[in-house]
């Protein structure tokens, strides 16, 4: 199995192009085309985590955190990031980072802090943007179950739980032949009017090059009439964080201390209680001031994320609680997301979970 050939199987979990556009994620260091011996799954790739694979004769570590962020501008071992990446190299170790495409997959990162604190039907706090696309077409008759089949095997037409989702309208298509032309219906230079269907479906915005080939390759006409267009509305599957609910309420004390235990936190910062019972509970893993307003609009009872700071706390302004947990103890757990699914995609393979301590932070 080759390092392009892992890479896709990871892509069925988080694909690339829902990674926000800021990140960098997908094969950062190595040859698509090697063959894998192993794989190592950590959160960070730092030096103890390359020579961990070195040792363990793993030569793909598929990392959370991409170890290249922003531009390297030379590669001369000056910095952390640049060693990684000499010691990857000379070692013929590739480096594959999920990062926010793994925070916006409806089973990444926060469905994953969610089923460690047990809080039940989680939904996107935060329903990414611009990431739904619609396609209108126009198809004779005769032909608009074949093209509509091949746009359904291609993605589009898929909205939550539901599949081969598609709007029809009658009317009538017109054109005019000229020289040159082959045209499937109608005769050169003669004026043809055919009953055709408006056909209306959405899809998700990464599929848009496999939805349009699909088009051309079912569509009987030589030349295809045919709108997409990017939607406003918001993609109710896929986005930052989550919110759910607890069984049942817990003291807010209470829900504290079952909080440090199952996140295996050393401390939580947290707003002022607000002397009533935790039910609601919104989460976001990482850096996740940006969503205390979400947090809020949702009506949750506490907020769990990390980096919060100092002023920022102010702005639970006595709706919910705020608990900052750490950056490192809100991700801990994805590098076992990772194994797991792996695991169940490719079970007679060496997936070793990284032993290595990756966390930066230290407490006395």
């Amino acid at each position: 199995m080759t390092v392009k050939e892992v890479s896709h199987i990871l892509e069925q979990l988080a694909p690339l192009g829902h990674a926000e556009d800021f990140d960098n994620v997908g094969l950062l260091v190595g040859n698509p085309m090697q063959e894998v011996n192993g794989i190592l799954v950590t959160l960070d790739t730092l030096e103890n985590v390359v020579d961990e694979a070195i040792a363990k004769k793993c030569n793909l570590i598929v990392s959370f955190h991409p170890i290249i962020f922003s531009g390297l501008k030379k590669i001369t071992g000056k910095t952390y990031v640049e060693r990684v990446v000499m010691k990857a190299l000379e070692h013929s170790i590739a480096i594959y980072s999920m990062h926010t495409a793994l925070d916006n997959s409806p089973i990444g990162v926060n469905a994953k802090i969610c089923e460690v604190l047990g809080v039940e039907k989680p939904k996107i706090l935060i329903p990414k943007k611009r990431a739904i696309k619609k396609l209108v077409t126009y198809v004779p008759k005769s032909h608009a179950q074949q093209v509509t089949d091949a746009l359904f095997a291609a993605g589009a037409g898929a909205l939550g739980n539901y599949s081969h989702c598609s709007f029809k309208t009658e009317g009538q298509g017109s054109f005019l032949a000229t020289e040159g032309a082959n045209p499937t219906l109608g005769t050169i230079g003669t004026l043809h009017v055919e009953e055709e269907l408006q056909v209306n479906l959405t899809f998700d915005a990464i599929l848009e090059p496999k939805v349009l080939n699909a088009l051309v390759q079912s569509h009987p006409y030589e030349e295809i009439a045919y709108e997409v267009t990017t939607l406003d509305n918001s993609h109710q599957h896929l986005g930052m964080g989550m919110v759910g609910e607890l069984p049942k309420p817990i003291p807010e004390t209470e829900f504290l201390a079952l909080l440090k235990e199952k996140m295996n936190a050393a401390v939580v910062r947290h707003s002022a209680f607000l002397g009533k019972a935790i039910k609601k509970v919104a989460v976001l893993g990482g850096s996740g001031a940006f969503a205390i307003g979400a947090a809020k609009a949702c009506g949750a009872d506490i907020y769990i994320t990390a980096d919060l700071k100092y002023h920022q706390f102010y702005e639970a302004e006595g709706q919910l609680v705020l608990a900052d947990i750490g950056h490192f103890e809100t991700e801990q757990f994805t590098k076992n997301l990772l194994v797991e699914f792996l695991n169940k995609k490719i079970p007679n393979f060496a997936v070793t979970l990284s032993e290595s301590i990756t966390n930066p932070i230290k407490y006395y």
